[in-house]
């Protein structure tokens, strides 16, 4: 194993500022189980999962509460004992509601109960264990992407028999400013990452490691290398420039093994290549050595709102709510409340939102942080152009987005937009650009639903 600083840098790219030191000193505290829990069906990328329970019921920790639907899926779990209240439609952190049980950890066992115990799966050996056997653990652990969109972990790693590993990249960049519970992780849960990459390179047939890592984090680039120091093979840690969005996939790939993945549909395994988030990898760890699903999660809570920043490592479910009261409460009322990162996270209007398997962070910015402003004219710039890290053309997009010509931007490659926010956060006339690249994904994205129904409705009627 060893270290090596990366040769390769994209193009774009902006300088936030990180504001990291609210929390990165924080230890990882666990935090008890809230009296209510309030568990979403989709946590992850894909259908979100078919509920499997009703009000009255009293589930265990660890049961399975929500079934997979469908082949990009991923099953749901009881992250603690409790009553089912009800399962009643929740929003989540985008506004999107989805089916969420809503579950009373306060409520007695019936009598013949037996309460939720560790290990709720039976711990594997990984070394004697099948690579079937392994994948099998990963999905029925509920195990999903935990630094992005939620992707089935289980799908990632059985890629098509066409396809071939030969990178196994670990995202460890964390570029967004404020969130540190990938920083933690990899300080204190280091041992279990590398216990997970030895599993996952059983899984795709050994192929090389290159575990990426900014250089603002040099506590944690030490850690991975005394962790790492005696695993066998082809790995290396790279040591990435500080540029946002280096925690983009595509664009670790690029810094790591120097392969471009080519526009969408195409795959970084179409470039023999995945990546995970150093948490979901310490979680692969925990779910087949351990037998412990993926119930729990470390998100950071910061902001200049919150009494005492922290990073938290809570059930799936915690309600913002009770997160901020364990950090303290507020120190003043926040002016803006934001699930994620400033840059690609959401705001929201509510702390009654529950967490899933990707709440990464959860921010509460005072009136200091934030400013009212009205979207301008695009004034031609450029300066959208120069920080698109996809070479796209931002401010054309958004353009022909306010004149309501979604074609026009699907003929300006708005498909390859990762919604980093680059854009944005340098334009002058504050114009809405990544807000205009999603509303015109999701109308492509609904006609594409809308045609392909068509046809299978017509392919239906025709085989009659």
């Amino acid at each position: 194993m060893k270290t090596v600083k990366s040769p390769f840098k994209f193009k774009g790219g902006v300088h936030p500022d990180y504001n990291k030191e609210l929390a990165r000193g924080k230890a990882i505290e666990r935090m008890p189980v809230p009296a209510e829990l309030v568990v979403s069906m989709s946590q992850h990328l894909g259908a979100p999962a078919k509920c499997i329970v009703k009000a009255g019921d009293f589930v265990t920790r660890g049961q399975l509460i929500g079934e997979k639907n469908g082949f990009i899926s991923v099953l749901v779990r009881a992250p603690a004992d409790g009553l089912v209240k009800a399962v009643e439609k929740r929003p989540g952190p985008t506004g999107a509601k989805a089916d969420a049980v809503i579950l009373d950890t306060t409520a007695e066992a019936p009598e013949g109960a037996v309460p939720g115990v560790s290990p709720v799966l039976a711990p594997l050996d990984w070394k004697t264990a099948s690579r079937e056997e392994l994948l099998k653990r990963v999905e029925e652990a509920g195990i999903c992407g935990m630094g992005g969109a939620g992707f089935p972990t289980a799908v990632k790693l059985n890629p098509p028999p066409n396809k071939r590993c030969e990178y196994l990249v670990l995202n460890g960049a964390e570029c967004e400013p404020y969130l540190t519970a990938d920083f933690r992780v990899m300080l204190e849960r280091a041992d279990r990452i590398c216990v997970g990459v030895e599993i996952m390179r059983k899984i795709l047939g050994g192929p090389a490691v290159r575990i990426a890592i900014e250089a603002n984090k040099p506590e944690a680039i030490a850690a991975m290398e005394k962790a790492f120091a005696d695993i066998e093979g082809n790995v290396e840690i790279v040591v990435l420039p500080v540029l946002y969005p280096q925690g983009s996939e595509k664009h670790q790939i690029y810094a790591t093994v120097g392969r471009v993945v080519p526009e969408p549909p195409a795959l970084p395994i179409d470039v023999g290549c995945v990546v995970e988030n150093v948490g979901t990898v310490a979680a692969i760890a925990d779910a087949v050595e351990k037998g412990e699903p993926l119930l729990e999660r470390v998100t950071t809570v910061s902001g200049d709102a919150v009494a005492e920043p922290k990073n938290v490592l809570a059930p799936s479910g915690t309600k913002y709510s009770d997160l901020v009261a364990f950090c303290g409460g507020e120190k003043e009322p926040p002016a803006k409340v934001i699930s994620g990162g400033t840059m690609m996270g959401f705001a929201v209007s509510t702390l009654e939102i529950g967490t899933t398997k990707t709440t990464s962070g959860l921010l509460l910015l005072s009136k200091k942080r934030v400013f009212q402003y009205a979207s301008g004219a695009c004034i031609g710039c450029g300066r959208c152009v120069r920080a698109c890290p996809m070479n796209l053309n931002p401010a054309l997009i958004s353009r022909v987005v306010d004149a309501n010509d979604v074609k026009a931007a699907e003929d300006a490659h708005v498909m390859d937009c990762i919604e980093c926010g680059a854009c944005s956060f340098g334009c002058p006339a504050y114009r809405t650009i990544t807000q205009s690249c999603r509303r015109a994904k999701a109308s492509i994205r609904a006609r594409v639903a809308a045609e392909k129904a068509k046809a299978a409705a017509a392919a239906a009627k025709e085989a009659k």
